[in-house]
């Protein structure tokens, strides 16, 4: 894995101090006069709290709006470097606590996805981690079972690569199972619980999956 660089990191800095400033401005323009009583503290910390994460999916999507993730191989020293070590310091340090948590109802986890820029079809859900958000396409009547995790990143020692992960309609994932960077999944398909769909696989509509790594069991009817 690469080094995440000094100047990458001071970007990731800079805009978690913007996060930080705007949470607590207005959390004392706006709430700070409220009259509370005895839990006056603990109500404007738990408010400060939610603005920060608010105002850390406002900042990370416009971050993304001025340097988008770059599908394909990461040159080192690049602007997609930067785009990408910025990305993933905002999943380490801000957004992995909620992402892994199990204490987040499945459908906050929704909105939380799609907040994070995931595509995420009507009535499709997820229990399990999408850990790529903005590589992650999924179609409508689509679940992600429990402790499932859907990634869209390829690291080898120091090579990175982007690639989506492109999921249809009315597809099951099962529980705990693993789909990799680049894997396109079609339509009414079903992958087993437990499953390692490795990068690049190609399921078909209608096509059932499972095994470690992932081999078809069943073909489309």
């Amino acid at each position: 894995m690469r080094a995440i660089k000094p100047g990458q990191v001071a970007v990731f800095l800079g805009l978690l101090a913007l996060i930080l400033v705007l949470a607590i401005a207005t959390t004392v323009l706006l709430f700070g006069s409220l009259p509370l009583g005895d839990f006056r503290g603990v109500a404007l910390c738990a408010l400060a709290v939610l603005l920060i994460y608010l105002y850390a999916f406002l900042v990370y999507r416009c971050f993304l709006l001025a340097l988008p993730l770059h599908e394909g191989e990461v040159a080192e020293h690049s602007r997609h470097e930067l785009a990408a070590n910025v990305n993933l310091l905002f999943y380490l340090l801000l957004f992995n606590s909620l992402i892994r948590t199990h204490f987040i109802p499945v459908p906050i986890q929704r909105l939380i996805y799609l907040a994070l820029g995931a595509e995420l079809g009507a009535n499709t859900y997820s229990a399990g981690a999408l850990l790529d958000p903005p590589l992650t396409r999924i179609g409508s009547n689509t679940i992600i079972g429990h402790d499932a995790v859907i990634f869209a990143h390829v690291i080898e020692g120091s090579r990175l690569e982007l690639k989506p992960v492109v999921i249809g309609n009315t597809v099951t994932i099962g529980a705990h199972a693993v789909v990799m960077a680049g894997v396109r999944i079609g339509d009414n398909a079903i992958v087993s619980t437990g499953a390692v769909v490795t990068k690049d696989t190609q399921i078909a509509a209608g096509e059932v999956w499972g095994g470690i790594p992932a081999r078809r069991i069943k073909a489309a009817p």
